[in-house]
C-alpha cells in the first residue's frame, strides 16, 4: 500500500488501539489532511530518536502500524490533535520525503492466527500466568493499577495480549517490541517480561519509599507532634481562636467594603481576640462578623437593559396586565437613558389570585436580577424589619438584611408579598417600621439595629404586593407607587388558560400535551360556570382536577388521549357551580339592578321595595352593613322631599311602611355604591312607575340627590356584561375611568353618566 507517513515521537500504536496524539510539524499535518481526503488511512511509525526534526528511512522503525483516522482537532498554535484506531501491522518498504508530506510504500503483515500455533492449553497456562503478574503489580502499586479492573474478567489469550499495553503504562520501546513480535509466543513472552520487569521496578521503588519515610529525623519527629497537640488543643477549644481570627483577618483583606465596614469589623476582631474561645459572648460576637462578612456591601450584579428582551419575557409570562408592563417598560428606559436612575418602589394592588407574586419573578427574570420574596403577612413585630439589638442572646438582623445575605448582591429584586397585612402590637408599628425602608430618600442609609452599619437599599427594586389599599397606613401608601392588578375578563381568563394554565397543570400531572384535549367551548363554559373570582386560582384548581381525572382514565382503561367537550363536562367537574343572575324578562315597579364590588370580581345586586298600609315604618332586610342601612336613609328623606314633583301625596310616608330587601340575606352586605339603587327602587314603589329590566346602576346619594363617583367600575361593568344587561347608569365623575378600560370590557354597553338624581329618574323609568 502507498500511504502518508506520520513519524511519531516518543509514541508507539498497535492494532486494536484507539489513541489521542497531537501533531505540529508540517509534513505530519499535510500526511494527516491527505489522509482524510482519501480513506483517511495513514500510517503512523516511531521515530529511533525524538531529537530528529526531518526524519529519513534510516531515522525509523522498519515497523509501524496502518491506522484509520476518526477525528481531527485544530487547535491553537498550529498543533492538529488526531483521534486514530490501529488496525494492521506493517512494514516500511521505501518512505518518500520529497513531497509536502511524507509517503511510504507499506506492506502489511499480520501474526498467523493464535488457534493454529498454540493449542488450547498451553493458551490457558499462558493467560494464568498473564493474570497472576497483573495481580503481582497491582500488589505492588505500579502506575496504572486501577485500571486493571478490566483485565481481570479477560478469559481469551488473544484479547489479553492486545489490552495489556493499552491499559499499562508501558514505554513506547516496550511497545515497539511488541508490535515487531514476530508471533503470539513472542508476543506473549515479550508481554510476561515487560509485565515482571515493571512489578518488579514498583516493588524496588516501594520499599525505597518506605527506607525514605523511616528515616524522617528527630527535628520533622518534633514538628509533626507539635502540630498534631495544636490540633487536639483546637479541638478541645483551647486554643482554637488564634487560628480562627487568623483565618478571618485574612478573609477581611480582600473583602470589597467601605472603610466604614471594615472599621467595625476591625474592632469586633480585636473584641474578639480577648474573649475565651467557645465562650457564649465569643459565639454572639463570630456571628456578627460573620453577618458583617456575607453582606453585599459592593457586589453588584448588571442589570439586562435591553427592552425589547424584558418586554417579550413580560409577554411570555403573563396575558394582558398592560399597564403594570408599562411601568416597568419604563422604568427599564429611564435606567438605559441615565445609566442610574431611582429605583422606584412599585405597589401592585388587585384581587386575589391575578398573578401579582409571578409578575415580579418576571420583572426580575426579565432586568436579570436576583429575585428575593419577604412576605410580610402576619408580621408584627417592629424588630423582623430593623432587626433585633445585639444587647441580648439569639438576636438576628432584621428581614431586609437577611435579604441582602440570600441575595449575595446589592441590587436584587425585592418583593414585599402582602404589606397590606402587617400588623402592630405592644412591641412597635411594624408599618412605620417599613417608612424608612420604601423611602428613596432615606433608604440609602437605612440602619439596621443588628448591623448597626448604614445598609444602602437605594438599588433594591422593591416591589410590593397588596389585595387592598384600605389597610394600608397613608404615609406607607404615600410613598410607593400605585399599581391597580384589574379582575380578569373572561377573554383573558380564556388566553390564561390556554397559554400557561393547561401547559403547566399537563407538566405537573404527568401528562403529555396530546394526552389532554380540553376545547374552547369547555374551557369557557368552566370559567362561566365553574367559577367566580377575579383571578385565576380556582380555574386552575378546576384545570387540575379535569388533568387528575383523565390520569385516572388514561391508566385505568389505556386510553391514549381524553377529550374534553362541553358535553362531558359535568362528568369531570360535576354540577355547574355558578349560576347568574340574567336581566329581569319585563320592566317590574319597584325592582331595580345594581351593581357591586366583591373580593372575587363584579356582581349584580337586585334591590326590591315594598310598599304597604302602615305607619310609615321603614324596614331593611338582607343582611345590610351600616353604610347601606345609611344609604337607605338618605334615599328615603330624598324622594320625601322630592315626593311632590312625582303625584306623592304629603301624608303617603305617614300612612305606609316600606321594606327595602336585596335578596339573599345569608351573604353579609354593606358598600356605598348602591344609593341611587335605593333611591330608583323606594321612588318607582311609592309612585307606582316601572323601571326598565335591562338596566343596572351604581353610585352613591347625596341628601339633595347629587351622585357622588365610585370605585370598582371594571368589575362592575363584567358583572352588567355577565347578566347580560346593555345599558348602565354611571356616575359624571367617573367617565375618565370608563375611558381607561379597554374596548372588550365596554362593548356592547350602552353608559349612560349622570350627574343627579334627577337624570337617574329619567334613565331608569319606562
Amino acid at each position: 500500500m502507498k500511504l502518508p507517513v506520520v513519524a511519531l515521537r516518543g509514541l508507539t500504536v498497535l492494532p486494536k488501539m484507539t489513541i489521542h496524539f497531537d501533531v505540529s510539524r508540517k509534513k505530519s499535518i499535510e500526511a494527516v489532511e491527505q489522509a482524510m481526503k482519501t480513506d483517511q488511512t495513514v500510517f503512523l511509525i516511531t521515530q529511533l530518536s525524538s531529537n530528529t526534526e526531518e526524519p529519513g528511512k534510516s531515522d525509523l522503525y522498519t515497523a509501524g502500524t496502518v491506522a484509520q483516522i476518526k477525528q481531527l482537532l485544530k487547535l491553537p498554535n498550529n498543533i492538529v490533535r488526531v483521534l486514530a484506531e490501529g488496525q494492521h501491522r506493517g512494514a516500511l518498504k521505501e518512505l518518500d520525503t520529497k513531497g509536502s508530506y511524507l509517503t511510504g510504500e507499506v506492506e502489511l503483515w499480520e501474526l498467523d492466527p493464535i488457534e493454529e500455533e498454540l493449542d488450547e492449553y498451553t493458551q490457558e497456562a499462558m493467560l494464568r500466568i498473564l493474570k497472576e503478574g497483573l495481580e503481582a503489580y497491582a500488589e505492588n502499586g505500579g502506575p496504572g493499577s486501577q485500571g486493571l479492573i478490566q483485565l481481570v474478567d479477560i478469559e481469551n489469550l488473544q484479547t489479553m495480549l492486545e489490552q495489556i499495553p493499552q491499559v499499562l503504562p508501558f514505554s513506547y520501546k516496550t511497545k515497539q517490541g511488541m508490535l515487531e513480535a514476530a508471533s503470539y509466543e513472542d508476543l506473549y513472552m515479550f508481554t510476561e517480561r515487560a509485565l515482571q520487569k515493571e512489578a518488579e521496578v514498583s516493588k524496588i521503588k516501594r520499599e525505597f519509599q518506605a527506607k525514605v519515610k523511616e528515616r524522617v529525623d528527630k527535628s520533622q519527629k518534633e514538628y509533626i507532634l507539635r502540630e498534631q497537640m495544636k490540633v487536639i488543643r483546637e479541638e478541645l477549644g483551647e486554643d482554637g481562636g488564634a487560628a480562627d481570627i487568623e483565618q478571618l483577618e485574612k478573609k477581611l483583606k480582600t473583602m470589597k467594603a467601605s472603610k466604614e465596614v471594615k472599621t467595625q469589623i476591625e474592632k469586633e476582631l480585636k473584641r474578639l481576640k480577648t474573649m475565651p474561645y467557645g465562650s457564649q459572648e465569643a459565639t454572639v460576637s463570630r456571628t456578627y462578623i460573620d453577618v458583617l462578612m456575607e453582606l453585599p456591601w459592593e457586589k453588584s450584579t448588571k442589570d439586562n437593559q435591553d427592552i425589547k428582551h424584558a418586554q417579550q419575557i413580560l409577554d411570555e409570562d403573563h396575558y394582558g396586565l398592560d399597564k403594570v408592563k408599562e411601568r416597568i417598560l419604563e422604568y427599564l428606559a429611564v435606567r438605559s437613558m441615565t445609566s442610574k436612575g431611582d429605583a422606584p418602589i412599585l405597589c401592585l394592588v388587585g384581587p386575589p389570585g391575578t398573578g401579582k407574586t409571578s409578575i415580579a419573578q418576571s420583572v426580575a427574570r426579565a432586568l436579570g436580577k436576583k429575585y428575593v420574596r419577604i412576605c410580610l403577612g402576619g408580621v408584627r413585630d417592629e424588630a423582623e424589619i430593623r432587626g433585633h439589638r445585639r444587647t441580648y442572646i439569639g438576636a438576628m438582623p432584621g428581614r431586609f438584611a437577611a435579604a441582602l445575605r440570600q441575595a449575595g448582591v446589592n441590587n436584587p429584586l425585592m418583593l414585599l408579598d402582602e404589606i397590606d397585612k402587617v400588623s402592630g402590637d405592644y412591641k412597635g408599628d411594624t408599618a412605620s417600621a417599613l417608612l424608612e425602608v420604601l423611602d428613596s430618600e432615606q433608604n440609602s442609609q437605612f440602619r439596621d439595629h443588628y448591623v448597626e452599619v448604614p445598609l444602602d437599599l437605594s438599588n433594591v427594586l422593591f416591589i410590593a404586593t397588596a389585595n387592598t389599599t384600605q389597610t394600608i397606613p397613608q404615609p406607607l401608601l404615600d410613598r410607593m407607587e400605585i399599581i391597580e392588578v384589574g379582575s380578569y375578563t373572561e377573554n383573558e381568563k380564556f388566553h390564561i388558560a390556554q397559554e400557561h394554565l393547561i401547559p403547566k397543570q399537563i407538566r405537573k400531572n404527568g401528562l403529555k400535551e396530546e394526552q389532554l384535549n380540553i376545547s374552547a367551548n369547555a374551557l369557557r363554559k368552566i370559567i362561566h360556570n365553574y367559577t367566580r373570582e377575579a383571578g385565576v386560582r380556582s380555574l386552575e384548581r378546576q384545570i387540575g382536577r379535569i388533568c387528575r381525572k383523565a390520569v385516572r382514565e388514561i391508566m385505568e382503561q389505556g386510553k391514549a388521549s381524553v377529550k374534553i367537550t362541553e358535553n362531558n363536562l359535568t362528568k369531570y367537574l360535576g354540577m355547574e357551580k355558578v349560576t347568574f343572575q340574567m336581566v329581569n324578562d319585563q320592566d317590574e315597579i319597584g325592582i331595580v339592578r345594581g351593581l357591586a364590588w366583591t373580593s372575587v370580581g363584579g356582581d349584580t345586586l337586585q334591590i326590591e321595595v315594598n310598599v304597604m298600609p302602615g305607619t310609615g315604618k321603614v324596614q331593611l332586610t338582607g343582611q345590610l352593613g351600616d353604610v347601606m342601612k345609611e344609604s337607605a336613609q338618605t334615599a328615603i328623606s330624598y324622594i320625601r322631599s322630592v315626593g311632590s314633583q312625582y303625584g306623592i301625596d304629603d301624608d303617603f310616608f305617614d300612612k305606609h311602611d316600606i321594606h327595602i330587601h336585596i335578596p339573599e340575606g345569608a351573604i353579609p352586605k354593606d358598600g356605598p355604591s348602591a344609593g341611587i339603587t335605593m333611591a330608583t327602587a323606594i321612588l318607582s314603589a311609592v309612585a307606582e312607575k316601572k323601571v326598565k329590566a335591562d338596566l343596572a346602576m351604581t353610585g352613591e346619594i347625596t341628601l339633595r340627590g347629587r351622585v357622588l363617583p365610585i370605585g370598582g367600575l371594571k368589575e362592575k361593568l363584567l358583572a352588567a356584561k355577565m347578566a347580560n344587561i346593555h345599558n348602565v347608569l354611571v356616575p359624571e365623575k367617573n367617565r375618565p375611568d370608563v375611558s381607561e378600560l379597554s374596548s372588550e370590557i365596554t362593548k356592547g354597553l350602552d353608559i349612560t353618566y349622570v350627574k343627579g338624581m334627577d337624570e337617574v329618574i329619567k334613565s331608569a323609568f319606562v
